[in-house]
């Protein structure tokens, strides 16, 4: 499955990515969500079009879970989905930015097995089969050797001393818009780890959590649990990736392992 999903991604992954760059980001037009969930343009939503006409046409038997289609319980009768945020990092894109990114993922009974990661406006394409390994443009990819001071992707709020009972890390904090690509670089070795501690989406972690471990890292919500996709809320207790070393330390110091 993943050897024959994958090409499909990647393809799926570019043409959405040539939809998206027509739109010019300042001047799409866009709306903010109810809840406070964030904006929305209309580049994300010809995305979702095209990735839920061509991937749902080429998968007639595959489920769909998208940030920009909304949910119905018919994804949980079926083994198989496909996991998709149209634009990951709207905001960026919204600004003009490059730092967003199309994200695409199949998840088989609730375990992510093929991944593609499109950062058009960077020309890098990320991807992962299950026991294929990761790539970005057809390189493998491995995650870093942690450094004594590890380089670490997160929101400032997340290294607040309150969240840490075992001491907060010494790390280096660094941060990019896209949770997606956060993920891809420590995938890629750029950065030693990642992490979310407020509740996430299915479609910013999926396809990113098979890129970290199949370059060699690995990636558990906040209290040291295996990820699991297909949730009937799409949800996950945040997210911890990085090089087995520094996975542990920073589950170990937030205590609730």
């Amino acid at each position: 499955m993943p050897a024959t999903d994958l090409p499909l991604l990647i393809d799926a992954a570019r043409m959405a990515g040539r939809v998206a760059t027509s739109f010019v980001g300042p001047t799409a037009a866009r709306w903010d969500k109810p809840d406070d969930a964030g904006p929305v343009t209309e580049a994300d939503l010809a995305v979702n079009d095209l990735l839920l006409s061509n991937l749902r046409s080429a998968r007639p038997n595959y489920g769909w879970l998208s940030e920009e289609t909304e949910d119905t319980t018919e994804r949980l009768s079926q083994d198989t989905v496909f996991i998709v945020d149209p634009i990951d990092g709207t905001r960026s894109f919204v600004e003009g930015g490059r730092t967003w990114a199309i994200s695409i993922a199949v998840a088989h009974k609730g375990l992510v097995t093929a991944a593609a990661i499109y950062l058009p406006r960077r020309d890098k394409m990320y991807g992962a089969g299950l026991g294929l390994g990761a790539t970005l443009n057809g390189s493998l990819l491995s995650v870093a050797k942690t450094p004594d001071r590890a380089k670490v992707l997160a929101a400032r709020p997340n290294l607040d001393e309150r969240h840490w009972p075992g001491g907060v890390p010494p790390v280096d904090r660094h941060y990019r818009p896209s949770l997606a690509y956060r993920l891809s670089l420590v995938g890629e070795g750029r950065f030693d780890g990642m992490l979310t501690l407020r509740p996430s989406w299915e479609w910013d972690i999926a396809a990113g959590a098979l890129i970290v471990s199949e370059a060699g890292g690995q990636i558990t919500d906040r209290t040291g649990t295996a990820l699991r996709f297909n949730n009937p809320h799409p949800t996950l207790n945040g997210v911890v990736a990085g090089s087995g070393a520094l996975h542990a330390d920073l589950v170990g110091r937030l205590g609730t392992a």
